[in-house]
């Protein structure tokens, strides 16, 4: 007794430090914790940084460079070259062998560049501001896409777990009920009948709870999914399904005007089109003349071994300054058809454009009406479920009495049961539609 008391002291502590490392989430504090750290958010963020450095990148190409270089030479065997004897004071005609030079020679140069006129470098940097700003409405996009995605997984986690406990709690009354038909038909006060079709619908809710729980275990590995964390978290969700559909209930929102200037969705519409703008003043800049100046420094060393990092070695020096100018002439109208190209993708973005504006806005309607008609579902299948239970409850006393049939009492309960269905799946439609139409007004 005393051992089995010191183990049970030892290891309270243990399973309540195990139960402090088990998350639990309301539905905002799920959404905060997804934004930080669902796997698309974090490379969203990713996103951000690279198209800041990829502006830094293009910004750099024209501003001074530097480069240097080291080149290092051993003729093997050194070249011969003939000259004149009459040189040297021997006879006409006659030819004289000569090496020139050292057999060993290093070169050191350092050149700087500076760019001094290119049109695609500014056109390249006025990109750069395009991206970046396109990477930021993505991680605003992707933002909403993971609040979505939330709020549904969290959703359908309490649906499941909603439908277990409705299923169990069905099962329990039928298995009574067919407990009771059972002794009433071995007394021979009923028939097999009643006792088959009970076994009918038990079956049917057994399978269904054991469906059940099957999805409770997968709605909640979707959700930790979503969340950022291991799929097999024991997370415990701190929401109640009915208190949330009636936080979800804001008639309010259905008056809001649609900006749709504030709409991700437009915003990436806009940054297409600038972005296809650019291509063509790329295109157009392909004709311009460039202008680069350069600087270059540089020392050459002779010697017969390899001795020029010795701090005596002579090294003779020389620098140029010069500048290139590139004018394009004739491009047999490569130019031309490429600066066309760049006009049609215009022509075509601002036709999307135009486009997507229509859909955003039969898009805000269309999520109007479907929370609407969320909210009018959710009211008729809590008003249906009412009326079914009572049904199923008549019809259990009737049963009961002899006054309806196994039949009639199956079709009572058949009905309840997909009631209750129909009214959990009304609670989560509310919850998502209004996650819809807020996402749509960029709330």
């Amino acid at each position: 007794m005393r051992k089995t008391l010191l183990s049970l002291l030892l290891i309270l502590p243990w399973l309540a430090s195990a139960q402090d490392t088990i998350p639990s989430f309301s539905l905002n504090e799920a959404i905060t914790y997804a934004l930080e750290h669902n796997y698309s958010a974090l490379n969203a963020d990713r996103d951000i940084l690279d198209a800041e450095k990829q502006k830094w990148e293009t910004i750099a190409t024209g501003l001074p460079q530097i480069n240097g270089g080291v080149s290092y030479q051993n003729q093997l065997k050194q070249p011969v070259s003939q000259i004149p004897a009459d040189f040297f004071g021997g006879e006409n005609g006659d030819f004289v062998e000569v090496v020139f030079g050292q057999p060993q020679s290093m070169t050191a140069t350092a050149t700087l560049t500076q760019q001094i006129f290119d049109g695609s470098y500014i056109v390249g940097v006025q990109a750069t501001k395009t991206f970046l700003e396109y990477s930021q409405n993505n991680k605003e996009k992707t933002e909403l896409d993971v609040r979505k995605s939330v709020v549904e997984a969290y959703g359908n986690v309490l649906l499941a777990q909603q439908s277990v406990l409705i299923s169990e709690r069905n099962k329990a009354t039928l298995e009574e009920n067919l407990y009771e038909t059972k002794l009433t038909y071995e007394n021979g006060l009923g028939d097999e009948e009643s006792v088959d079709q009970l076994q009918i619908t038990l079956s049917s809710v057994d399978n269904y709870l054991k469906n059940a729980r099957r999805m409770e275990e997968i709605t909640l590995q979707m959700l930790n999914l979503v969340l950022g964390l291991p799929i097999e978290t024991p997370t415990v969700l701190t929401e109640n399904l009915d208190d949330l559909t009636q936080e979800k209930i804001d008639l309010g929102l259905l008056d809001e005007e649609f900006n749709i200037e504030k709409n991700v969705d437009y915003k990436m519409a806009v940054n297409l089109n600038e972005q296809r703008f650019l291509e063509l003043k790329l295109a157009k800049s392909r004709a311009l003349p460039t202008l680069n100046a350069f600087v270059n420094y540089g020392g050459n060393s002779f010697s017969d071994r390899f001795n020029f990092l010795s701090s005596g070695q002579q090294w003779f020096g020389s620098s140029i300054l010069g500048v290139d100018l590139n004018i394009p002439i004739f491009s047999s109208l490569g130019r031309s058809a490429s600066t066309q190209r760049a006009k049609i993708a215009l022509e075509k973005a601002k036709t999307q454009f135009t486009e997507t504006q229509a859909q955003l806005r039969l898009q805000w309607k269309r999520a109007k009406s479907d929370y609407t008609l969320a909210i009018e579902e959710y009211s008729t299948s809590k008003d249906n479920l009412e009326l079914a239970e009572r049904i199923e409850k008549k019809n259990q006393i009737k049963y009961s009495e002899g006054l309806a049939t196994s039949f009639e009492l199956r079709q009572a309960q058949t009905q309840l049961y997909t009631t209750q269905q129909e009214y959990l799946q009304s609670m989560v439609d509310v919850i998502n539609r209004k996650t819809e139409l807020e996402n749509i007004l960029n709330q």
